[in-house]
């Protein structure tokens, strides 16, 4: 039998070379049995179901972006007509209707397989904390497959499914994906509905999308998030395009004191090597003190937010406390010793931690740190089942409660055959940002996908790099430019960084008199005196363009720019009457080269 590896690209032009639905989901249960898991599924849909919700697909339809793409959800996502157990037989409840993103991937075309195991009601790290038998690790089976999400991300890693949906409270969607070679997207709070979610903790819950390249996360995340007024969590948040990476970065990352791998040199190698890899793409790498994120990701697991966790199970606790695993049992029954003033006291003590983190925040554009600080094996867990678990939380944890997103990508194995993993995380809202740069650095990894023995295919943005119909593409060249004072004036508004251009060789340039900041201006004069002047593309929302061009000072305006591609595009021009107090710096033909 063909094998067609699962990811949408390859889906999509199977289906448009005539291949059925049918075929994609015999190669699924095929490729159960070859796997020979059953810790991976809590809830195996038959086959002939599956079959049967193919053949009400009807014929191929391109307009569904996952038509006929198979998928499974962790078990404290609901699926009509089949169990949620969270991992706990004496929860069990059959579901009356799908969750609210399960309703939409549907919608959209995909084909639910199954149900996945998990650290029963997804508290854990480990994912081996669960009465069923636990899932394997895809890449080593000595090891931890990685929770609480560990079925859903080891079915994309043995290439059982081509994209699963976790949760993610304190690491869920991330750890798991960086112990089994796949991408883990960890959306913005309140981006993906959590109706029809059985919560851990419901104010930092999130669901999230397991894939095995971060176009096909991304793309997921784009279908699954919508605002839901039946969740009062859920916001409207942005999912445009993915982002190119703009030329000028500021990564931080955890500075000498604060960087941890417990002992695992050979993960400090890899994330060494890493960063290399990130200053050679043109990173600026800056050191920080993570302490106050350290702080806040204590926070998680004393006082308000293991409350939290508590009023899932109060009731189950007290009538079959047996029923649950005791690790899990130990760790939410704190919650006993706290007082309703303890939890005001919590809530404080995080507002204050996050105040104290602000300036770390302001003076980067991202921050990476490794997915995973070591890795353990499940003999490990047999000794000591909590160290191991907080250790791997140490840059998962904070990441919530201070309302950030997060990406964790694959990158090339640490030299044993285990596979290296970096993690970017940014500011709520800045999914796609994130996205475009962890598709980038997921493309310099040599390693295949998963376990799945695929490779990773060529990165193709090009239909998601394009500015859309609400968007107007707009050409900078100077404070406006990435890294410079006046970026946040596009940022703010949500431009995104489209790629980097020169004009046609028939405009001069001049530093013109006044600021701070310093303003450039570019002049058309006729190909005879004029250079090819280096500028930035941005993608401007249209509505926010009244408000953009409000600010713009005489003597600059927006007018009409011819490219060196024979292209034009809008962008700042100056009014030529100003070039007679400025400083002509045609020569260096980058405002970027101006003052240094």
């Amino acid at each position: 039998m063909t094998t067609i590896p699962l990811t949408l690209s390859s889906l999509q032009a199977a289906y448009e070379g005539g291949t059925t639905p049918s075929v994609i989901i015999e190669q699924v249960y095929s490729r159960i049995e070859e796997v020979a898991d059953p810790g991976i599924f809590i809830h195996l849909i038959a086959k002939e179901e599956v079959l049967a919700a193919a053949e009400k697909l009807g014929p191929y339809d391109p307009s569904k972006p996952l038509w006929g793409v198979p998928f499974a959800v962790k078990d404290n996502i609901d699926a009509a007509r089949c169990p949620t157990t969270a991992a706990c037989p004496a929860y069990e409840y059959e579901a009356v209707e799908d969750a609210f993103v399960v309703a939409r991937l549907k919608e959209e075309g995909a084909l639910l397989i199954g149900k996945t195991n998990l650290d029963q009601f997804a508290t854990g790290l480990v994912g081996v904390r669960s009465p069923y038998q636990p899932p394997k690790n895809a890449i080593n089976s000595d090891l931890i497959p990685g929770g609480s999400s560990s079925g859903s991300a080891v079915a994309v890693a043995q290439g059982i499914v081509a994209f699963s949906l976790g949760t993610d409270t304190a690491g869920s969607g991330r750890i798991p994906a960086g112990l089994n070679n796949i991408v883990g997207l960890k959306p913005s709070l309140g981006a993906f509905s959590a109706t029809g979610v059985v919560p851990a903790c419901r104010t930092l819950d999130t669901i999230s999308v397991f894939a095995l390249d971060v176009p096909d996360a991304y793309k997921v995340f784009q279908v699954a998030a919508a605002y839901d007024p039946e969740d009062s969590y859920s916001r409207t948040l942005p999912k445009g395009a993915m982002e190119a990476a703009p030329p000028v970065l500021k990564i931080g990352i955890p500075d000498e004191n604060s960087l941890k791998f417990f002992g695992d040199g050979l993960q400090e190698k890899a994330f060494k090597r890493d960063l290399d890899l990130l200053q050679a793409m043109g990173a600026e790498i800056i050191r920080v003190d993570f302490t106050p994120f350290f702080d806040v990701a204590n926070m998680l697991y004393e006082g308000a937010w293991v409350a939290e966790r508590y009023t899932t199970i109060e009731d189950l606790l007290k009538r079959d406390p047996e029923a649950i695993h005791p690790v899990t049992a130990a760790i939410i029954s704190k919650a006993e010793e706290f007082s309703s003033a303890d939890v005001f006291r919590g809530f404080y003590k995080l507002q204050d931690l996050k105040r104290a983190a602000e300036p770390l925040l302001s003076g980067v554009d991202l921050f990476c740190v490794p997915t995973v600080p070591r890795f353990y094996s499940v003999a490990d867990l047999d000794k000591d089942p909590v160290t191991p678990n907080s250790n791997l939380g140490t840059y998962t944890n904070f990441v919530n409660l201070m309302d950030m997103c997060a990406l964790s990508v694959p990158t090339d194995d640490r030299g044993d055959g285990l596979p290296g993993g970096l993690t970017l995380i940014a500011g709520t809202g800045k999914d796609a940002y994130i996205a475009g740069i962890g598709a980038n650095i997921h493309q310099t990894a040599t390693c295949l996908m998963g376990a799945t023995g695929w490779p990773l295919l060529p990165l193709d943005l090009s239909p998601d790099m394009s500015s859309g119909t609400d968007e107007i593409e707009l050409a900078v060249c100077g404070a406006h430019m990435a890294g410079l004072p006046l970026n946040h004036q596009l940022t703010d508004r949500g431009g995104r960084f489209m790629r980097t251009a020169a004009t046609s060789a028939d405009y001069q340039f001049y530093a013109l008199a006044g600021g701070p900041p310093a303003r450039p201006g570019l002049v058309r004069v006729g190909e005879a005196q004029g250079e090819e002047i280096a500028l930035e593309i941005w993608s401007l929302p249209k509505s926010e363009v009244g408000s953009f061009l409000e600010g713009i000072p005489s003597p600059l305006g927006i007018g009409t720019i011819s490219l060196q591609d024979g292209n034009s595009v809008k962008g700042f021009l100056c009014e030529s009457w100003a070039i007679e107090q400025a400083e002509d710096i045609t020569p260096l033909k980058s405002w970027r080269l101006y003052g240094t």
